[in-house]
């Protein structure tokens, strides 16, 4: 019985390609590969590519806006990939356990946009789908975003119960 080589995915190359520049810091660079990606897939493309895609730009946007558009792009994509299609991709982890990092995404999102109930409940999800992740450097990676998370939030909400000075704000 003959062994069939696995062809690398040429999108997954590319969003890769992509990561490797945001990960130096050549956000821009990042955004222009993703972009090219985006102009070939589209909204009706392969919901992997796009939960993969669109996470990963969120990652390089300047405008929190913006990397809004492409966290919810993400999770809305997430909803449609089986774990079948995320085996075929190499991807050893249930669909399930990209959800925690997506609420993570959301959370500190709608965090820095000011909008800290959906901030929270993103992190409930987060919190609730944590279980899904190893405990690995990974997982702990993903916890430990969920705690600052929460830590973030906490300090917002003492911050918003204690009365300004006069002159002075709150914040």
């Amino acid at each position: 019985m003959s062994e069939t080589i696995q062809q690398p995915d040429p999108v997954m190359a590319e969003i890769g390609r992509g990561m490797e520049l945001g990960q130096r810091g050549e956000r821009a660079a990042a955004r222009r590969v993703f972009a090219g990606v985006w102009g070939e897939l589209g909204a009706d493309g392969d919901p992997f590519h796009i939960c993969a895609l669109a996470h990963s730009m969120a990652d390089v946007q300047d405008d929190p806006r913006e990397e809004l558009v492409w966290d919810l792009r993400a999770l809305e994509a997430a909803d449609l990939v089986s774990d079948e299609r995320a085996r075929a991709a190499g991807v050893v982890s249930p669909v399930a356990a990209f959800y925690p990092s997506l609420h993570l995404n959301l959370g500190d999102v709608y965090r820095r946009l000011g909008d800290l109930d959906r901030a929270r409940e993103h992190l409930a999800r987060g919190l609730a789908a944590v279980g899904t992740l190893g405990d690995d450097g990974y997982g702990q990676l993903i916890k430990g975003g969920l705690d600052r998370l929460a830590d973030r939030l906490r300090l917002a909400d003492r911050l918003a119960e204690r009365p300004a000075a006069p002159g002075r704000s709150p914040v």
